[in-house]
C-alpha cells in the first residue's frame, strides 16, 4: 500500500502559521471575599486559607 504524498511542497510561511498557536492562556483567577488576594476559582485560598468563607487550614 503507497501512502498519499504531498503534491507540492509546503511554504516556510504557511508551515510556520500551523506552529505559532502553541501559546499559553493565562488562568481565570477570581478575587477572595475574605482578604481580596486574587486566586485561582474553586481553590483555597493562600493567603488566609478560607474556601467559600470558611477558614479550612491554617496560614502562617
Amino acid at each position: 500500500m503507497e501512502m498519499a504524498v504531498p503534491k507540492r511542497k509546503t511554504s516556510k510561511a504557511r508551515r510556520d502559521k500551523r506552529r505559532a498557536n502553541w501559546k499559553l492562556s493565562v488562568p481565570g483567577l477570581s478575587v477572595c471575599p475574605k482578604c481580596g488576594e486574587m486566586k485561582l476559582p474553586h481553590r483555597v485560598c493562600k493567603s488566609c486559607g478560607t474556601y467559600k468563607k470558611i477558614e479550612v487550614m491554617d496560614v502562617k
